[in-house]
């Protein structure tokens, strides 16, 4: 699973005010010829990633190249069971990616766009947000 090498602080804010608004930069297709980009904002766990990036591979059964446009790099604390108030802020659990509205998820390249989109749903079933399937155009 992805999970940064080094950070800084173990823990941060969730920046659960940045869920509003819409993604200023990475909202258009940058490496593939078709991608999949959120409708919605939302938090995406590096275990949702990973089920999408899984499902994708299988789906397109070693053929064409995945990009992964997201990293979950904002740490998520949980506190114990039944620990009272106080005693500071829990212990990070995993690592999560803040979407915006707009961004750019996943791109492929390399298939046919019917098997490429299928390929596409499949991940998008693995997300806890809205997504669309969008296509370079091509005059």
């Amino acid at each position: 699973m992805l999970e940064p090498k080094k950070v800084k602080y173990r823990r941060q804010h969730r920046r659960r005010g940045a869920f509003g608004g819409t993604a200023q930069r990475g909202t258009t297709l940058a490496f593939g010829s078709i991608g999949l980009k959120a409708q919605t904002n939302g938090e995406l766990t590096a275990r949702q990633i990973e089920a999408a990036r899984r499902a994708m591979t299988r789906a397109v059964a070693r053929g064409g190249k995945i990009w992964v446009r997201v990293f979950p790099d904002t740490p998520v604390t949980r506190k114990a069971a039944e620990v009272p108030m106080g005693s500071g802020k829990g212990n990070p659990e995993y690592f999560a990616f803040i979407v915006r509205k707009g961004a750019m998820l996943f791109e492929m390249d390399g298939l046919s766009e019917i098997d490429a989109r299928a390929a596409l749903q499949l991940a998008a079933y693995k997300l806890p947000m809205k997504t669309k399937i969008v296509t370079r155009i091509t005059h």
